[in-house]
């Protein structure tokens, strides 16, 4: 079953039963908050499953939670993000401009979501990952390996009221991956960008939790949980106590839109993971931070080499 025939067959089911669709499917998930977009798991979408018995267990225990898909190669799915912000401005413009240059086409499905915006879902590119990105000024997202969205049939609360994410259409021709690089440099041309391969690791000169917390308040949706969890550990690495790491990066991360429970319960798991290895001192390695403002975040583990 691809992803178009599942979000017919579980768009007006209750989020547990979709969650459990989308698990025999072969399409992992995990649970978010009702109602919002933050994950409830405590490594968000890198916990993502398609174990039947796991999903049951998560949705027992929060059976009002919303369900998110990781995207990328975790779930075979790239989605374009078209976002719409009131007087803000909205993505429909760029979106238009960016189909009659050819750049969007071929998707599996359209959602609608709760803010009026859409998700515009594409096979993966499974033999070239693309990591995200958001474009900021065109309302245009990204969400491709290192991400996650929302999915049917959850339901956010907005200034309207609870709005349900909907399934909007089906493709019925042929689909395509869509190119995330060609797109971006097409509604964000003038961002300039060190080179389009994937984010990677540069050297900066010195452990600076200032620095870092700069870095967690730049992390967009799907980012958050993961780039706070590598950023508290690289302090608790360094010697910093769990209140010291709190203090450096807690209102960084309130400011990217993590709630309080969820901050500190990641930073109590760096905390902890951290401990289990002898204090390293800080080097250009390990402070390093990702050159890009919106980096896909890396494995959550402590392992200062590791790479989105």
């Amino acid at each position: 079953m691809d992803i178009a025939e599942l979000l017919l067959t579980t768009n007006q089911m209750p989020a547990r039963n979709a969650a459990i669709a989308f698990a025999r499917a072969g399409v992992p998930v995990f649970p978010c908050a009702r109602e919002e977009k933050w994950p409830l798991t405590s490594a968000g979408f890198h916990d993502a499953s398609c174990d039947v018995h796991q999903v049951e267990t998560w949705w027992a225990r929060w059976p009002e939670a919303n369900l998110a898909m990781p995207t990328g190669n975790a779930s075979g799915v790239d989605v374009v993000d078209v976002d719409v912000k009131g007087d803000a401005g909205s993505g429909f413009p760029a979106l238009e401009r960016a189909a009659m240059a050819g750049l969007v086409d071929g998707e599996l499905a359209r959602v609608r979501t709760p803010s009026g915006g859409l998700h515009l879902y594409f096979p993966a590119m499974r033999s070239r990952p693309q990591p995200c990105w958001q474009a900021a000024v065109a309302r245009i997202d990204f969400r491709g390996t290192g991400g996650y969205v929302i999915a049917p049939p959850s339901i956010l609360t907005t200034d309207g009221g609870r709005v349900a994410y909907r399934l909007f259409s089906v493709s019925a021709s042929d689909t395509n991956p869509v190119d995330a690089v060609a797109l971006r440099e097409f509604v964000d041309p003038r961002r300039a960008r060190p080179s389009t391969r994937p984010a990677e690791w540069a050297p900066a000169p010195a452990l600076d939790p200032s620095r870092l917390a700069g870095w967690v308040g730049r992390l967009q949706e799907g980012e958050r949980n993961a780039g706070l969890f590598w950023a508290a550990c690289r302090l608790a690495e360094a010697g910093f106590p769990p209140d010291a790491v709190t203090s450096a990066l807690a209102p960084a991360a309130a400011s990217a839109g993590l709630p309080d429970a969820e901050i500190a319960t990641t930073v109590r798991s760096a905390s902890r993971q951290a401990s289990a290895r002898p204090p390293r001192p800080p080097g250009p390695r390990q402070t390093s931070i990702p050159w890009s403002a919106n980096p896909s975040p890396p494995r959550r583990a402590c392992d200062s080499r590791c790479l989105p």
